[in-house]
């Protein structure tokens, strides 16, 4: 009884798998000998470059050159390079749909609820990174957030992808010093962060933690507040500090394009713990 599984999936099910349909896809692609997920899953592993060049294909990853090489230096860990030559945006490649169907669903503890579709999350987007341009932020740029998990980490996440800036998140519970000890490391030009957050049931102010954390980064040229504990926050004691919705509103702006730029940093992840300083992992 013990060696049952609690759950199998149907036939059905099976056959109208993503998994079974990209096997299926580079069985015939490769002319593989075999029709058995144990010998196709060490297929995957043996060859890694066939392996993700049949990634690359299923998933209609965009890019404006793919380039011939697929892995170089396969054996260096670290030092493995995929794709060198590809040129290709991260942010258009997640924003491809703009239809009317849901794309985010956003609940705070039962307080607030808001919901985004493709297409409103694409403009979001566009409008972000446009005013990330105007702003002077370019590839190579860091972009901060100081957020909770709003749907603006998201667009401001993949705001900075399109213009191919370097992304990196606190969350608003860390203290000043540990946001400083992080952010301080990476010289952010730009920072976004909402007014506080709910907690248990209780709402959390951050505004005090924010104008330290501004002051404490001689690099920001803007700080972009979400109002979200309040409908609206004071923000005239941060130095630099503007609403979401006013960096968003200039109508000049709008030209509604997510670019493709060449490769880049797309994240900085900062290890958990207490240490001042300490090695960043770049994605």
């Amino acid at each position: 009884m013990a060696d049952e599984p609690l759950w199998a999936p149907s036939q059905e099910r099976i056959e109208g798998a993503n998994l079974t349909r990209f096997a299926r896809q580079a069985v015939r692609d490769w002319r593989l000998g075999f029709n058995d997920y144990p010998a196709f899953y060490r297929w995957t592993t043996e060859n890694p470059e066939q392996f993700w060049d049949s990634v690359w294909k299923f998933a209609g990853v965009r890019a404006s050159a793919k380039g011939a090489r697929v892995l170089v230096d396969g054996g260096l860990m670290p030092g493995a390079r995929w794709y060198p030559d590809a040129r290709l945006n991260f942010a258009e490649n997640l924003l491809r749909r703009r239809d009317a169907s849901t794309a985010l669903v956003f609940w705070g503890e039962n307080r607030i609820r808001r919901r985004l579709s493709h297409h409103e999350l694409y403009e979001q987007v566009s409008r972000v990174a446009q005013a990330l341009r105007a702003l002077g932020v370019k590839p190579g740029d860091r972009v901060a957030a100081y957020l909770p998990n709003l749907p603006e980490a998201i667009t401001a996440m993949l705001a900075a992808a399109s213009v191919g800036a370097t992304f990196s998140t606190c969350s608003p519970d860390f203290g000043v010093r540990g946001v400083l000890d992080r952010f301080g490391q990476i010289a952010p030009v730009v920072l976004f962060a909402a007014d506080g957050y709910f907690y248990n049931g209780k709402r959390i102010d951050s505004l005090e933690k924010l104008r330290e954390i501004a002051a404490g980064l001689p690099s920001l040229k803007r700080v972009v507040v979400a109002p979200y504990a309040s409908d609206r926050p004071d923000l005239s004691p941060i130095p630099g500090a503007q609403y979401f919705a006013d960096f968003i509103a200039d109508p000049v702006r709008n030209q509604r394009s997510v670019r493709i730029i060449k490769n880049n940093a797309l994240f900085v992840i900062e290890p958990a713990g207490t240490l001042v300083n300490f090695r960043d992992d770049c994605i």
